[in-house]
């Protein structure tokens, strides 16, 4: 490090902040069987924790949604093994929109973490709280193929909290993937 080498490998953002950028994206379109193949575990593992007294399940459920919603699947072992089973074992992938997703997984987010700081503030009551919502959401998503958190950033399009240029992004599905295969 004397040479000053390392140093300007530290601070040579422009090389760095690509492969930042591409660590903290998250597919758009996404298959939806891979989605609800991550809710199912994650509504296995909220309920399991309610019935068990493991509210500390808490802390692998923040855990997962904070991965997902900064990177995809990418750092997140669940949302890896999802994509996989639904890969090789569900069939044709059927292709929703990404930003809904990742909103949705924000929003788990929140509420896991919150979730877990409830625990270690001693607040169980808080902990069982939130995995008692997020075991009714992370079903309704699995089981029905309702997303909540998407419905919600859907209503947050109309009302014009979240750019109209994500809604187009949303709407053109079907050309991207018309792309990808020509």
């Amino acid at each position: 490090m004397a040479d000053g080498v390392g140093r300007r490998a530290i601070l040579d953002l422009p090389s760095i902040l690509p492969a930042v950028s591409g660590l903290l994206s998250f597919p758009n379109p996404v298959n939806e069987k891979a989605a609800r193949t991550v809710a199912a575990v994650v509504a296995v593992t909220a309920i399991a924790a309610l019935a068990s007294g493991w509210y500390w399940l808490v802390f692998p459920l923040a855990y997962g949604f904070v991965a997902r919603a900064l990177t995809g699947p990418t750092l997140s072992p669940l949302g890896r093994a999802a994509m996989w089973v639904a890969r090789r074992h569900l069939g044709e992938a059927r292709l929703v929109a990404g930003p809904p997703k990742r909103f949705a997984q924000s929003v788990g987010a929140v509420f896991t973490v919150a979730g877990a700081a409830f625990l270690v503030a001693g607040w169980d009551s808080g902990a069982i709280a939130t995995l008692a919502i997020i075991a009714v959401f992370a079903t309704l998503e699995s089981v029905f193929a309702l997303c909540v958190g998407c419905k919600v950033f859907t209503l947050l399009m109309r009302v014009g909290v979240i750019p109209e240029r994500i809604c187009m992004e949303c709407a053109d599905i079907g050309l991207r993937s018309a792309r990808r295969s020509a």
